[in-house]
């Protein structure tokens, strides 16, 4: 509406050196001056416009500016030649404006003063109750985003309190996601976010970070409720992935977008025509079941008249069709997956959206962390070597000499130094890479990540993580974030890192660290803690009790596997798991973590040690014995 737009251009051209910044790449620059915007509008948003001085100091910003004036918001096209104006006849003032908004940023930050204590957890989870859709699910109204953090969050919630509620909110929030047209039912994936309340108009885009974080809330309902549902979702989501999103270096591509042809959404939708051509007799079940009709259930956005097109949506799960029109249900799926090929087949055809194809580093890290989790609870070997690919990708094409990392890679070119959620979100896939495939080179990397990220981005002073490094230049200042938004925080998934590895390590000091990322954010957790759930997720585990599950045995025997495979298919959040082989690894491993050396094996069988701050119960050799008394 206006950037691409000549007449706005022009007039930017006149007065202004336009600067786009990309939000992915820059995301310390993106996070500074929208802390601007929030402290000079009151609100945020993006698209986020801001005006600085050669200095870059900001005196102006705002978000949506339509190109002409209407409804009492200025347009482009009378803002720009105000401000051109103002900076020609009252320089100083705009001077003055700005040193103020910079004296106001650069505020000495003091850490927090409230103690966050298990009230907190209540806090948020009545926060997010209140807010919940009993009817669709998910949380607030149009439009509606997954936020997979906050599952992540209640399922923990639930499993701590028994509280039931909780437990419900995460389901139904899975289930009317799954049936939505914010899933692609054909392809697989779920798109961005849902324009309605309900789940069934969305706004095509398809990123990664969502299908990895839906991918992780997915794998722990199932491993929570052992409902099969779930796990199909998940296999569904992963063959998407792996066939549209991987590079054949192995790295993940970032997203696809929702417009093809110039209009959003055309690739994904369908004419009731088009599916009676091609089925014949079978376009009546499909269109009763999937909600086609002639006039098409897709709205504009702007004129919000129906289009003829048609977003391919569920009222109910697949196999309730079954019972209503009394179908053998075996002849049904096999009919709808033949169905469903076809359409994929057809719709291959048509002029794809066009697919980003840069591969962030710490995008590309939750997604290790869902490929590896869902290989542990499905067993599925092929997600974990989709992991590992991506690792290998990485640690060879993203990383300097030194051992830093770079933030994306494209086209055989890498570049930009990394940012806090790159380590934090690498090393959360290393570390459950290394609980699935417990190969003590995923842990090492870890550490020495972890290690990297605390010199780099760690306040020594009040604690806590900046989202760039000292030597970023470019910056008016330096600034620290630990808000959940579309994706968690760097810091929330650092203090769960510096926990786990903690507890791996017998390191206290990493505790101590998590434990100031939460100090030094308190009084800002503490006031709407619903914006904080993965932060939450780890105070969760910090309260504990926390466990040190640790397996002695030989790594292909069947009793190893034994116990791999129940701790790996339960739900036990507040676990660590390591691994002694007993052989020439066990050498490394010991290295890492120094209290395994006294566990082995006991009279020649697999061995399973529980210890909670490392005092251990007796060992036992019994995988069910062992289930027994973690969920004691």
């Amino acid at each position: 509406e206006s950037f691409e737009d000549p007449q706005v251009a022009d007039l930017l051209n006149q007065s202004f050196i336009s600067i786009k910044v990309d939000r992915e790449e820059r995301p310390d620059i993106d996070q500074l001056y929208m802390s601007v915007c929030q402290a000079v509008t009151g609100t945020g948003g993006w698209p986020l416009t801001v005006i600085l001085t050669p200095d870059k100091r900001p005196f102006f910003a705002g978000t949506y500016f339509p190109k002409e004036s209407r409804f009492g918001r200025t347009g482009l096209m009378e803002l720009i030649p105000k401000i051109d104006q103002l900076w020609g006849e009252k320089r100083e003032e705009l001077f003055e404006s700005a040193e103020k908004i910079l004296g106001f940023l650069q505020q000495p930050a003091q850490r927090g003063q409230v103690e966050l204590n298990e009230s907190i957890l209540e806090k948020a989870f009545h926060q997010l109750s209140g807010r919940f859709d009993p009817h669709r699910g998910g949380f607030g109204t149009a439009p509606k985003f997954p936020s997979p953090h906050n599952l992540l969050f209640l399922l923990r919630y639930w499993h701590r309190t028994g509280e039931s509620r909780a437990l419900e909110m995460v389901e139904k929030t899975l289930q009317e996601m799954r049936l939505g047209g914010i899933y692609d039912h054909i392809g697989f994936g779920f798109h961005r976010y849902s324009t309605d309340s309900s789940w069934i108009l969305p706004h095509f885009e398809k990123m990664l970070y969502d299908q990895a974080m839906l991918v992780l809330a997915y794998v722990e309902a199932y491993q929570a409720t052992g409902k099969t549902e779930y796990a199909q979702t998940v296999r569904e989501v992963l063959d998407y992935v792996m066939r549209d999103m991987t590079s054949p270096a192995g790295g993940f591509y970032s997203a696809e977008d929702a417009d093809s042809e110039g209009e959003e959404g055309l690739f994904y939708l369908w004419e009731r025509r088009e599916i009676d051509e091609y089925f014949g007799e079978g376009s009546g079940l499909l269109s009763r079941i999937f909600n086609l009709t002639e006039e098409g259930n897709f709205f504009d956005e702007g004129t919000k008249m129906k289009t003829g097109r048609n977003i391919l949506y569920l009222q109910k799960p697949l196999l309730e069709y079954t019972q209503e029109l009394g179908l053998e249900r075996e002849g049904f799926l096999s009919f709808w997956e033949k169905s469903r090929q076809l359409l994929f087949e057809i719709r291959e055809k048509r002029i794809h959206p066009l697919k980003d194809d840069k591969i962030l580093t710490d995008w590309n890290g939750l997604m290790i962390a869902a490929l590896a989790k869902a290989a542990a609870a499905l067993g599925d070997p092929d997600y974990s070597r989709a992991a590992r690919n991506a690792v290998d990708f990485i640690w060879n094409d993203l990383r300097e000499k030194d051992g830093r990392l770079l933030k994306r890679y494209r086209d055989g070119e890498a570049g930009q130094p990394a940012h806090l959620d790159d380590y934090a979100f690498l090393t959360w896939g290393l570390i459950e890479l290394y609980e699935t495939e417990l190969d003590s080179t995923f842990l090492e990397k870890a550490i020495e990540l972890n290690d990297l990220m605390l010199a780099k981005f760690w306040d020594h002073d009040l604690g806590g993580l900046y989202i760039a490094t000292a030597d970023r230049t470019d910056l008016i200042l330096r600034n620290k974030e630990i808000y959940d938004g579309a994706i968690p925080s760097g810091n929330s998934v650092a203090a769960m890192n510096l926990l786990r590895l903690g507890r791996m390590t017998s390191n206290p000091s990493l505790e101590e660290k998590a434990h100031q990322i939460g100090k030094y954010f308190s009084d800002q957790i503490s006031q709407v803690p619903q914006g904080y759930t993965q932060f939450l997720s780890a105070l969760l585990f910090a309260f504990g009790p926390t466990f040190e599950v640790v397996i002695c045995g030989e790594r292909e025997a069947d009793d190893t596997k034994e116990f791999f495979g129940a701790l790996q298919r339960n739900y036990f959040p507040n676990k660590v798991l390591l691994f002694n082989p007993g052989t020439e690894e066990a050498g490394k491993i010991t290295q890492l973590a120094p209290f395994l050396e006294s566990k082995d094996m006991v009279d020649g069988k697999a061995t399973a040690y529980i210890c909670q701050d490392y005092t251990c119960k007796a060992p036992t050799s019994d995988p069910q014995e062992m289930l027994s008394s973690l969920k004691e």
